[in-house]
């Protein structure tokens, strides 16, 4: 779907482009890097001098390494993983939205995005416009946030919430990822050298 044109409600995605946010290239990363990767996902805390005599390198290698990571997009930050459901907010609800003819997707998603109950907001396709994420303590609560902020919104039309009924525990998703992309760099180099061998016969 082009951002320049209109949607299958006429809604103008005209300016999405300036509220969405901007691809990042994807950076070359080496083995020291993954490896440096997974120890700051398992301890984001984790000082340079430990970092360092676990990868067995220099604090100064990590440092540059870290910074480098951290200029080209792949470390966007340092925080700590909430359990929101130990906080009060109990229920996850999936939000899909539908813009009515004309309307500034853009502004829409922007005023979304700003309800601090709102986790993440997207642009989808297919026959919805939007789909947010909201966490809520409990049905009252989400009411409310729809009576009182999201359908005060100009240019919703409609709205359709999924609560969750039951969920997986939370995977180490970015572990096992760098993991799997670890074994695809060492499947690779195993393919070069298997190649290499067999030129030089």
């Amino acid at each position: 779907m082009s951002p320049a044109a209109p949607n299958s409600n006429g809604a103008s995605l005209s300016r999405v482009r300036q509220v969405a946010a901007s691809p990042v290239a994807a950076a070359p990363l080496d083995e020291l890097d993954l490896a440096l990767l997974k120890e700051l996902i398992s301890d984001g805390r984790a000082s340079q001098r430990t970092l360092a005599a676990t990868l067995r390198v220099s604090a100064p290698t990590i440092g540059e390494r870290m910074a480098r990571l951290e200029r080209s997009g792949v470390i966007t930050g340092y925080s700590a993983q909430i359990n929101w459901t130990a906080v009060g907010f109990t229920e996850t609800v999936f939000l899909s939205v539908t813009a009515s003819e004309g309307s500034d997707v853009a502004a829409m998603m922007s005023q979304l995005w700003e309800i601090p109950e709102v986790e993440d907001v997207n642009m989808v396709t297919g026959n919805l416009d939007l789909l947010v994420r909201i966490r809520v303590r409990d049905n009252n609560h989400l009411r409310t946030l729809l009576l009182d902020r999201i359908w005060q919104i100009p240019g919703t039309q409609g709205t359709s919430t999924m609560t969750t009924v039951a969920e997986m525990p939370s995977k180490p998703f970015a572990h096992d990822l760098i993991t799997q992309i670890q074994a695809d760099h060492s499947h690779q180099a195993a393919e070069s050298r298997r190649a290499a061998g067999a030129n030089d016969r």
